[in-house]
């Protein structure tokens, strides 16, 4: 880059010291610079900042995955492996410096703090722990110490229903974060998300919730210690151990407090704690007094690698990243993942002979990242794969586009989202390079679209899984009193607390939202039911004032209101006169109110009753007149019980005792009085089945209705009962006004054979076949009339009529000699 002698200035401090924000002041002074950040994220923050001061067209931003580089542009924000280093540019920073110490990244940032340099400044960002080392390897350089702006100081351990508003909860696995948003759902309402595997637009998207106060808590990965700016005034740790690609480790102190720093900004204070009070996750207090007062161990030593090794031969390739350095502030980086990939490659048949000429292109190939963690042998095949094409030009268009493709997809759970994301990082890796693709803008642009639609299908999911707007709602306006939150209720019984929908009113059933849970439903409940009295009240004052048609009948008895259940019909004094019983959604409502509406639906059942079902309401009236006499009251009280219908035999004696007129008023009631049963032919019709077995069913008495239209059925048929007005004959069940029309015409055709005899009756064989009547269906029925079998016909019993008047089988009876086959 430019000259090593340009003035070099390195400004330490602990977190929230206004580091970054010096560092863009002074690039932004010259007249071109650049910064290299740890994270794309951070890199892109600051570059959307630096757009706002020098506009679109003169700033560029270069990570591995997206590159914006516009023709004129002078100011570049890069991560720190794809910081261009070729360019002369006046000013030029590197943050983080103290992450030369990582084992994974280390020996990057310490090439650039040993070689990024401005033409006219250069600047090393980073911790005090830097200093020692700092002085060793850039001698010439000017130590600024910078002061922390606000105090950091321990709040102790606190469980997470206990953390403050405005908390960062930091943990250290995408399950640990999972989990820990999944709780802050249930107990507060959510949580925004943050790692360093997410997408900026996704990040941005899910910072933006926290910082406008849609959700007060926000779980991170440790990616929130490297800059991120963020409105936090508490930190949490739920753990103080954490996986370093090696081994599971307790964090140093210089890492708790880098990611504790996060806590309080500018001049406002910030508190850090743990989430256990006890145990490997809890502070030690000489952690806390180390953080408290930034007094960390220095670095004696920073990881290094040949950031600029051979690529004449593969051999040389090898060699030179294998170099140990030369001073004795450095030492050999442990073997990163491209190395590790560069030599099983070169272990492998003919990959010695292609990279011939074009070992740089390998070395470029075996840099793609590992976004998937699918492990070194399976990224090594990738990488081999990509290779083979690179060596024989560029890479397959067809390949690329069905790979592309086969992620562009937005259906699926948090987990697969990510990973798509995750995958579509490596195809966006590739396309950043200006000579593997035929037409690398075109595929550079289609990966960033698809990475932008994973990007928001994945803040949709992680809202919808770690968000609960409702109850964040609630717990925010809760300070103020349950009563005071502004719930209303929509006309179509939608109810909202503060604008997010929290359930429904369902006539008087009040339903938590099904994608609420646990204690959700319960403060949720209790908001709205305070809010819903007056509501209810209304709409029970409307049912008592309501037409009849506002009423009608429901299944098993129960009495509806529009779409609502508000009673069912019970036991009552007898069949036709039941009890009236609200449903329990009414219980809400005062005594006196349900008391309204109890009796505003016994009128409409009895009005339904007599208009419906008028034989039944006249029968009911009859058992309770004195002036009916006892026969009348027995036989109406029977057919009444049957819901309309009775069998004769039983009645015999009353049927004796009756009376003409009775047997008039009975007549005109719509009764029969038949050979085998008593019973209304109108209450046979379908249209009187509802009314009969909601009655019948308040008894006890289950009666399921028969098929429509149907006169004949197999017996043990639902329907085939006396309850529904089925006689049982035989095998057969026949429709009981059939069963009276064939004994009216059985007994109208009976008399004597002209010889002293009775005459045999025949019935008629398209009559049983027009009715599906079997022939043991005809033989019991004819028995219980009081016929015997004669010949091919059927004798009365009883006493013969005279010879003058012999029976002729006429009509619907005539001719069925051979149906019974002689019996």
């Amino acid at each position: 880059m430019g000259a090593h002698d340009t003035r070099v200035t390195a400004v330490l401090g602990p977190t929230n010291t206004g580091k970054t924000h010096l560092a863009i002041e002074r690039m932004c002074a010259h007249s071109s610079g650049m910064i290299g950040f740890p994270l794309r994220l951070l890199a892109r923050e600051v570059y959307d900042r630096v757009v706002a001061i020098k506009g679109r067209d003169s700033v560029a931003l270069v990570t591995g995955e997206e590159r914006i580089v516009p023709k004129d542009a002078r100011w570049f924000l890069c991560t720190a492996e794809s910081m261009p280093m070729q360019r002369d540019l006046a000013f030029v920073a590197v943050d983080e410096a103290q992450l030369g110490a990582d084992r994974e990244r280390g020996h990057v940032f310490t090439d650039r703090l040993l070689h990024a340099r401005g033409r006219e400044e250069t600047m090393i960002l980073g911790s005090d722990t830097l200093r020692p080392v700092l002085r060793a390897l850039v001698p010439e350089a000017e130590i600024v110490q910078r002061p922390r702006f606000s105090t950091l100081s321990y709040a102790g351990a606190k469980k997470l229903s206990r953390l403050p508003r405005r908390s960062a909860i930091v943990a250290f696995s995408a399950e640990e974060v999972y989990a820990t948003a999944e709780m802050l759902r249930r107990l507060r309402g959510g949580a925004a998300v943050v790692m360093g595997a997410l997408s900026p637009r996704t990040r941005n998207a899910q910072v933006a919730m926290f910082q406008a106060g849609e959700v007060d808590y926000l779980v991170a990965t440790d990616a929130i210690g490297m800059g991120l700016n963020l409105d936090v005034g508490h930190v949490a740790f739920a753990g103080l151990t954490k996986f370093d690609g090696q081994r599971r480790r307790r964090l140093t102190v210089a890492e708790m407090a880098q990611i504790a720093g996060r806590a309080g900004r500018h001049q406002r204070d910030g508190t850090f704690g743990a989430l256990a009070e006890e145990g490997p996750d809890a502070f030690e207090p000489e952690e806390v007094q180390r953080i408290e007062g930034h007094r960390f161990p220095p670095l004696e030593t920073l990881f290094w690698r040949d950031g600029a090794p051979d690529l004449s031969t593969l051999d040389a390739l090898v060699a030179s990243l294998s170099r140990k350095p030369d001073h004795e502030r450095l030492r050999a980086a442990p073997e990163a993942l491209d190395l590790k990939v560069l030599r099983r490659l070169a272990e492998e048949p003919g990959v010695a002979d292609r990279a011939r000429g074009q070992v740089d292109r390998l070395w470029a190939a075996c840099g793609i990242p590992d976004f998937e963690k699918s492990g070194v042998d399976p990224h090594a095949r990738f990488v081999g794969r990509v290779f083979g094409h690179l060596s024989a030009g560029y890479l397959p268009q067809q390949w690329f586009a069905d790979e592309v493709a086969r992620l562009d997809r937005v259906d699926g759970d948090v987990e697969t989202i990510a990973g798509r994301i995750s995958g579509i990082r490596k195809w966006a890796y590739i396309a950043q390079r200006p000579d593997w693709l035929a037409d690398p803008a075109h595929w550079a642009a289609r990966t960033q679209a698809v990475e932008e639609r994973l990007s928001d299908a994945l803040h949709a999911s992680l809202t919808q899984r770690f968000v609960d707007k409702r109850t964040s709602a609630l717990m925010r306006s809760i300070g103020a009193g349950v009563g005071d939150l502004p719930v209303t209720i929509e006309a179509d019984g939608e109810v909202a607390i503060a604008g997010h929908t929290i359930g429904r009113l369902d006539g008087f059933r009040f339903t938590v939202a099904p994608d609420a849970r646990g204690a959700d439903k319960r403060r949720l409940l209790a908001a709205a039911e305070n809010r819903l009295a007056a509501e209810r009240r209304r709409r029970a004052e409307a049912l008592v004032a309501a037409a009849d048609d506002a009423f009608a009948l429901g299944e098993d008895g129960a009495v509806l209101a529009g779409a609502v259940t508000v009673a069912r019909l019970a036991r009552g004094a007898s069949l036709a006169r039941p009890a009236v019983v609200l449903d329990a959604d009414l219980d809400c409502l005062d005594a006196r109110m349900r008391e309204a509406v109890t009796v505003r639906v016994r009128r409409w059942v009895a009005d339904a009753i007599a208009r419906t079902l008028p034989s039944l309401a006249a029968m009911a009236g009859a058992t309770r007149a004195a002036e009916a006499g006892p026969a009348l009251r027995s036989i109406a009280g029977a057919v009444e019980a049957g819901a309309g219908f009775a069998a004769r035999l039983p009645l015999a004696a009353a049927l004796l005792d009756l009376p003409a007129p009775a047997r008039a008023w009975l007549r005109k009631r719509g009764v029969t009085i038949g050979a085998l049963d008593l019973f209304d032919p109108r209450l046979l019709k379908p249209g009187a089945h509802g009314w009969r077995r909601a009655l019948l069913a308040a008894q006890g008495v289950v009666a399921p209705a028969p098929p429509a239209s149907a006169t004949t059925l197999p017996r043990g048929t639902p329907g085939a009962t006396a309850a529904m007005g089925f006689r049982p004959l035989a095998a057969q069940a026949v429709r009981i006004d059939l069963v009276e029309r064939i004994a009216r015409g059985a007994h109208d055709a009976r008399g004597t054979d002209g010889k002293g005899g009775r005459a045999a009756f025949v019935p008629d064989p398209a009559l049983a076949v027009s009715m599906g009547l079997e022939p043991e269906t005809i033989a019991r029925l004819m028995a219980e009339l009081g016929f015997r079998p004669a010949g091919d016909g059927y004798v009365w019993r009883g006493r013969a009529r005279p010879r003058s008047a012999p029976v002729v089988a006429t009509g619907a009876f005539a001719g069925l000699a051979g149906l019974m086959g002689g019996g």
